[in-house]
């Protein structure tokens, strides 16, 4: 959920404005209002300061950077330089031009090369591989019939010295680079205290001054439940200061205050954006649906038990991360199960697991593929919730009178939704059932039709319904086909791992040679690696499409919102 913002104004003499800016850093709770962007030569030397650093810390963790990266290219200039002469060998040319002949150098197709030109020319062969011939002509090479090749400019025993010492030096480097990974932790630290830096310079020049200079005034934002204590610090500055609730007008920074699992998954809101201070924090939402999306999409549980594995053995390569995917292995493994799929086997069919078959997923529901109605069914449901959001949302922010064209959508879908799943189901008979359809028709059509701007004409609201009822009907339809997507990237990560599987069995026959049992591991270890990186890209990028898209665009997220940054040391 958003926590709730207090306004804070201070005003100073201009004098102390740094050192109470440093007093700020030391609480580390208030968010001064300041710009984002560098304002003069020293913020815009600071941000520079920050990239470089940012720069460095990244090459030494990847154990490379530009002078290596150079290092390597010349390599390969010298080895495609050595390549490209090799095929003539060495010869000491000193001594061939004090004798005062000259060489001609060719090369001709091995099939093509005429012997009888041995009777005519001083021709040696120098190089063939069965199908190039490489020859040089000593002294007069008049009316030979081929086009004369250039001389090779370098020596080829220099050129092999050359890369040699190449070699040697990046490895030189490339060693000293992995020793200053030991510099991280420091140079990381040094990073932050640049980034506190930076922020108090922009906090500074975002104070707006008053009285010909002598005094500024900072505006500032904190969580709620700070004020107790912030309180007590501002009555022991010299300074004047005054609060208020934050409105949306004042455009206060978003905080999220949410449990452990959900703040896992903040990480995909503010890939979107934040919301705004009179929004929701849809993260609630995307922990618990992105989640499940993604066990639908890989939805092998020994795909979910690697995930798990990595998340646990990786924490320190992963950082924040490595709970997230622990947590999405965990999901996997549930769904996999249910899905009675295991590398790409079908468990179902295991004696093992002959007690708990009533809890696996049916391959057939109503005549389809059960994996395919479970993702439309998860997909209306996703939707219907949204809607529900949107109405609140605009309920809350607009008044009732104001929203009820918004009520009247979500009346006919969530409400068709409900009760044709009760009508499905039983719970409701025929004649009941049309009842309810014809008042929620009804209700739905006033609010669509009638009432969705009660400040305007009713003719007017007639077309602009009729205009809304065409997009969302067909923009409806398009939503709820979009989780198809989750059936049919988890069939074909299962098909291609099983295909892997049938390839290695195939190579492996009875089992009764030791020998095929290493082709054998190495295709399906080779397989299901490919496969389990290309599914976890599937199942990232597409559920996250599926929350970004159509879940936000039905609910009216809108992404106007901050991140709350306090001043910090």
């Amino acid at each position: 959920m958003i926590e709730k913002m207090t306004k804070y104004s201070f005003i100073l003499l201009s004098a102390e404005k740094e050192e109470f800016l440093s007093r700020l850093q030391e609480l580390g709770l208030v968010d001064i209002t300041r710009s984002e962007k560098p304002v003069d030569d020293a913020t815009a030397a600071m941000l520079g300061g920050i990239e470089a650093q940012h720069k460095l810390i990244s090459e030494i963790e990847a154990g490379t950077d530009s002078t290596l990266a150079g290092m390597k290219e010349n390599l390969m200039t010298l080895q495609k330089n050595a390549d490209s002469i090799r095929v003539w060998g060495e010869w000491d040319r000193k001594a061939l031009s004090e004798t005062g002949v000259q060489l001609h150098f060719y090369s001709i197709s091995a099939k093509k090369y005429d012997p009888a030109w041995e009777k005519e020319y001083v021709i040696q062969k120098v190089s063939d591989n069965g199908k190039t011939c490489w020859f040089v002509i000593a002294g007069d090479n008049t009316s030979f019939p081929l086009k004369e090749l250039p001389e090779p400019a370098q020596d080829l025993g220099i050129l092999e010295a050359d890369i040699k010492k190449q070699e040697v030096e990046i490895e030189a480097y490339a060693s000293s680079l992995e020793a200053r990974k030991a510099d991280i932790p420091t140079l990381k630290e040094q990073l932050e205290g640049k980034q506190a830096e930076l922020s108090r310079a922009l906090a500074s020049a975002g104070g707006k001054k008053a009285a010909d200079n002598l005094l500024t005034i900072f505006e500032g934002f904190a969580p709620v439940g700070c004020d107790s204590e912030l309180e007590k610090d501002f009555d022991a500055m010299d300074i004047v200061w005054f609060k208020d609730a934050a409105v949306l007008e004042d455009n206060p920074p978003i905080e999220f205050r949410n449990n452990k699992f959900v703040k896992m998954f903040e990480v995909l809101t503010d890939m979107y954006g934040r919301p705004a201070y009179n929004g929701f924090d849809p993260t609630p939402f995307i922990a618990v649906f992105f989640m499940l999306f993604f066990a639908f999409c890989m939805g092998d549980a020994g795909y979910g038990l690697i995930l798990v594995a990595l998340g646990l053995g990786m924490k320190k390569m992963l950082g924040n991360l490595a709970p997230l995917v622990t947590t999405l292995g965990v999901a996997t493994t549930v769904i996999g199960f249910l899905f009675h799929t295991f590398f790409s086997m079908d468990i179902a069919q295991w004696q093992i697991f002959e007690p708990v078959k009533w809890i696996f997923l049916p391959s057939q529901i109503a005549g389809y593929d059960g994996t395919m109605v479970l993702s439309l069914i998860v997909g209306i449901i996703h939707l219907c919730l949204a809607m529900i959001i949107k109405t609140y949302m605009a309920t809350k922010q607009h008044g009732l009178l104001n929203s009820l064209g918004t009520w009247g959508w979500t009346l006919l879908i969530v409400g068709g939704v409900v009760v044709a799943s009760f009508a499905l189901l039983g719970v409701i008979d025929k004649s009941l059932t049309k009842i309810i359809i014809i008042v929620l028709g009804t209700l739905s059509a006033a609010g669509i039709f009638l009432l969705n701007d009660i400040h305007r004409n009713p003719l007017l609201n007639i077309g602009s319904g009729l205009w809304e009822t065409y997009n969302t009907v067909t923009g409806l339809l398009g939503d709820v086909l979009s989780y198809l997507r989750l059936y049919a990237l988890g069939l074909a990560g299962s098909m291609l791992g099983r295909a892997f599987n049938d390839i290695g069995l195939t190579v492996l026959g009875d089992g009764s040679s030791i020998a095929l049992w290493i082709p054998f591991v190495l295709i399906v270890l080779v397989g299901h690696t490919l496969n389990i990186a290309m599914a976890a890209l599937g199942a990232f990028v597409h559920p996250l499409r599926l929350n970004f898209l159509e879940f936000f665009k039905n609910s009216g997220y809108e992404a106007e919102g901050r991140s709350y940054k306090p001043l910090r040391k």
